[in-house]
């Protein structure tokens, strides 16, 4: 019956078969947490403790489900069904369908996604005939969730004179009224959001103590997962809970305790000994997920946070490569580096893409990794959100491109109509629609055919519809007259596109900037690319050409991919092989993080979560230069890598082996706000006036940009040679050969 004891490690034991009484287990990163979870609660069964008096809470389904499937393989199903476990949000929701009358719900309450409560708070903002810029939707409502998570209720706020005065002072005095409404009308309509969920729960165990008492009662065992990551409010319910019978053990590590802006709190795992006195301090300190160098180096930083835990993480494991700490000219090189890295590894170790992570700070990021994976046709995964070219942001920019280019294409049209807002609604829509159908024209001919009197739009409408369309003519004409860089940047300044999300003011916005100017960058990387080409083609149609082939890629099934990702979401993941990239000042640590102490060191946790998502091989990387807007702007290396010791690392300059004046001229290429004319860089003179051929016919060479190829064709002409390629995923190539980086493979 106690097999299972046998398979844990001395320190992992002990928190399994300690029976009553607080107790914390401070679980490093892959020392085995998730298994002493498990098996504490199927020692609890096998001691005779009845599965219907345990609750596990954790925060995600699928730590729930991995953990049901475990203890069902030791105890059985019928017994882990009969475990009250699962997330905060689902184990809260079933008390409170069965105890909702108490609090005048019915049983049956809705619940209020994210989208759901937007919706409510911008419908209440209208109603109140409220000034959109100091009424900001998703402000408006981030702070009602902030609240509500800190047990704030409307009367609490009311309550609070400083409160109160902080709204005035921002411009947002009518904040109490729309928190008053929103939830009068959640309550109407037996609604509770997500947030409810802790705060209705935390108000039924207050206000009806024989409720308390009952689930007191019959939780007389919790465990709590990921402690590091609850908020205020879910540590009163389980503070509440478990303080009958004191049997509450939770697991964390506090040096993964990244999600404050979520709202968690740090404290509530470094103080849990001030909480509970007498509680018993057990240590998960041996990891058995990472080699030892990264293990070490991941110590040598962490040591530099004042707010933490007293603990050692070591391993058994070999030493393991060395860190490398890679330089790269600019992000663009950074992401060749990483896909040029990650197909040799491939085929020199024989790895799988599943083998390999590229982590970073910002969604944005993505961006130069997956041009340069898919340029040498590598697949690849982006989780937690869309592939870059699906993002909404983007679209909605690459649909004014392609409206410009073909003013037929009505799907284009119908994205960007309204948006930017320019008063153009839906009604119209179904106007111009119905004039469309009707004479037989596309939707945006119908605009200049708005005379049919079947269809009546008032003298406003037009104006605003003539405005649009002749602006997009506009555009039409300028890209005819300009490459696909300047095109894209004049377009997004008439749009004002970055000043609409400015002014909306959340984070979310402040991503889709990001991620603008990332679609900008990568406008200017195809303008490069196309410098090192015989007959290159800068305009805006080659340039809609290849995004098309990227998003057929893109469509591509299969499940061996290279995982790109945020460190956010890599949290509790582990790859063989990780590359962590953008390691520079004001982006990681974040430049919205640097504020105070407790910022910093929460960024320092979070590049702690990223080395130790990694097993054998860890690589940071940084650049010299990153361009913003079409500027290039010099970066800093990050803080973090000059805290982390050298005895682990080894340090991977890109470029120091390549002649200057390759460097000067890319440095020339990329600084597009310093020139007007692009092409007047054709008369650029290579400091050299014979061009050494290093490379002949048949050989099988690698591009940085466009993969794997076999020459076909050599045509010397001294600073002017060049060559013919056909590269396996890009189709066949003129390249110009003072330019072209290539690598013969055979």
């Amino acid at each position: 019956m106690t097999e299972y004891l046998q398979k844990l490690n001395k320190q992992q034991k002990l928190p399994v078969i300690h029976k009553n009484g607080p107790l914390i287990v401070i679980a490093g990163a892959g020392s085995g947490k998730t298994r002493v979870l498990t098996y504490r609660i199927v020692h609890l069964i096998n001691q005779n403790i009845d599965p219907f008096n345990i609750l596990a809470l954790t925060f995600t389904n699928k730590a729930a489900a991995e953990m049901k499937k475990r203890i069902s393989e030791s105890v059985g199903d019928s017994q882990a069904r009969n475990i009250w476990m699962g997330t905060f949000h689902s184990v809260f929701a079933r008390i409170l369908r069965s105890e909702a009358p108490l609090l005048g719900y019915p049983t049956n309450f809705t619940i209020y996604d994210t989208y759901d409560s937007e919706r409510l708070v911008s419908n209440i903002i209208k109603e109140l005939n409220l000034n959109k810029d100091h009424y900001k939707t998703k402000q408006i409502r981030n702070r009602i969730s902030s609240l509500k998570n800190n047990f704030i209720t409307v009367e609490n706020y009311f309550n609070n004179p400083e409160m109160i005065e902080v709204d005035k002072m921002s411009k947002r005095s009518e904040f109490g009224n729309i928190y008053k409404r929103y939830v009068e009308r959640c309550f109407r309509s037996s609604v509770m959001d997500f947030d409810d969920l802790l705060l209705k729960t935390n108000e039924l165990l207050n206000k009806f103590p024989e409720v308390l008492s009952k689930y007191q009662d019959k939780f007389r065992y919790i465990l709590v997962d990921e402690y590091q990551d609850t908020n205020y409010s879910q540590y009163l319910i389980i503070k509440a809970l478990s303080d009958r019978h004191q049997n509450l053990c939770v697991v964390g590590d506090d040096s993964q305790s990244i999600y404050s802006f979520r709202g968690a709190n740090i404290d509530n795992i470094l103080n849990f000994k001030k909480y509970y006195p007498d509680c018993k301090i057990y240590k998960l300190e041996q990891n058995y997920r990472s080699s030892n160098n990264i293990v070490q180096c991941a110590n040598s930083l962490i040591q530099n946070n004042q707010f933490k835990l007293d603990k050692t993480i070591w391993t058994q494991n070999n030493d393991g490569e060395k860190i490398i700490i890679n330089k790269s000219l600019s992000d663009s090189d950074e992401g060749r580096y990483v896909a040029s890295n990650i197909f040799e590894r491939k085929n020199n170790e024989l790895l799988n893409n599943s083998s390999f992570a590229v982590l970073y700070r910002t969604n944005a990021q993505s961006r130069a990794v997956e041009d340069a994976l898919r340029k040498i046709n590598i697949e690849y995964q982006v989780f937690g959100g869309l592939s870059f070219y699906q993002r909404k942001e983007i679209k909605d920019v690459l649909a004014y491109l392609r409206l410009i280019e073909n003013l037929n294409d009505e799907e284009s049209l119908r994205r960007i109509i309204n948006f930017p807002p320019r008063g153009i609604g839906q009604t119209t829509l179904d106007k111009l629609t119905l004039i469309s159908e009707k004479q037989n024209i596309s939707l945006f001919d119908s605009i200049s055919n708005l005379n049919d009197p079947l269809v009546k739009i008032n003298k406003g409408t037009i104006e605003k519809l003539d405005n649009f369309m002749n602006q997009i003519l506009s555009f039409k004409v300028f890209s005819q007259n300009n490459n696909a860089y300047e095109t894209v940047s004049h377009i997004i300044n008439k749009i004002q596109i970055v000043n609409f999300y400015k002014n909306e003011g959340s984070l979310e916005s402040f991503n889709r900037i990001e991620n603008i100017e990332e679609l900008v960058n990568g406008i200017n990387d195809f303008i490069e690319g196309q410098e090192e080409l015989f007959e290159s083609d800068k305009s805006l149609s080659k340039y809609l050409e290849d995004v098309a082939l990227y998003s057929e890629t893109d469509k591509e099934v299969s499940n061996e991919r290279v995982s790109l990702m945020t460190v956010h979401m890599a949290k509790g993941l582990e790859f063989p092989i990780v590359y962590v990239i953008g390691m520079e000042e004001n982006l990681f640590p974040s430049v919205m993080s640097i504020n105070s102490r407790e910022e910093v060191e929460e960024e320092r946790r979070l590049f702690y979560v990223a080395m130790t998502r990694a097993e054998k091989s860890l690589t940071l990387s940084y650049c010299n230069q990153r361009f913003k807007w079409g500027n290039l702007n010099e970066c800093e290396p990050s803080r973090f890598l000059s805290e982390i010791d050298n005895k682990y690392t080894n340090k991977n300059s890109l470029h120091k082996q390549q002649p200057s004046h390759i460097d000067n001229t890319l440095l020339r290429l990329r600084n597009f706000k310093k020139r007007k004319n692009i092409s007047k860089l054709k008369s650029f003179k290579s400091s050299s006036q014979n061009i050494k051929i290093n490379i002949k016919i048949n050989d099988v060479v690698f591009h940085e940009r466009f993969g794997r190829g076999q020459v076909k064709e050599i045509e010397e002409d001294g600073e002017n040679s060049r060559a013919t390629i056909n590269f396996n995923n890009s189709g066949e190539k003129k390249v110009l050969l003072k330019f072209a980086k290539l690598k013969v493979i055979k």
